[in-house]
């Protein structure tokens, strides 16, 4: 049996202002980034259907390079603590970018699909992320990395789209 392994590593976090109100940035960031359509994927599995064919299906499902694979609103959990600030998590990926480290390394995906947050400020509703280079750069391997600047420019991307500024060191 082989020894385990520890990696350290910093990781840079994003916490971004989106315009409008909450309700509007959770809105107009679910519209840019479609919920993962699980029964297409299950039908194609199911058929024997081809790698080609699920990555057409996660080209037409996420236009801009990510879909939604989990989405939890945790604000009534929280309010029973007294917290009442509204906010909703997610698991934000693509399947096809994310098989493209899963070949060098499965332990990859602990980091894909990417969590993130839209929470109501103090004065705006805030977006929240961590550098996905951050973590991808992490394991060693350059295409893994690189992978992981991809992901960053594709996040810079998203919160152009969403009318959001873009942290320096992300696009």
């Amino acid at each position: 049996m082989s020894e385990a392994r520890t990696v350290d590593y910093g990781v840079t976090r994003f916490d971004v202002p989106l315009p409008g109100t909450f309700e509007d940035a959770v809105r107009r960031y679910e519209a840019l980034v479609p919920e993962y359509r699980a029964t297409e994927i299950r039908d194609l599995v199911r058929s024997g259907g081809s790698w080609e064919s699920a990555l057409a299906l996660a080209e037409e499902n996420a236009p801009h390079g990510f879909m939604i694979f989990w989405k939890d609103a945790g604000t009534a959990l929280m309010s029973v603590a007294g917290d009442t600030t509204p906010f909703v998590m997610y698991l934000m990926g693509n399947y096809a970018i994310a098989e493209r480290m899963f070949r060098h390394d499965p332990s990859a995906m602990m980091h894909a699909p990417l969590r993130t947050e839209i929470y109501r400020g103090a004065d705006a509703p805030r977006f929240v992320i961590d550098k996905p280079s951050s973590h991808f750069g992490s394991y060693g391997n350059k295409e893994i990395a690189q992978v992981g600047l991809e992901l960053d420019h594709k996040v810079a991307h998203l919160l152009t789209l969403m009318e959001a500024p873009v942290p320096a060191g992300l696009g």
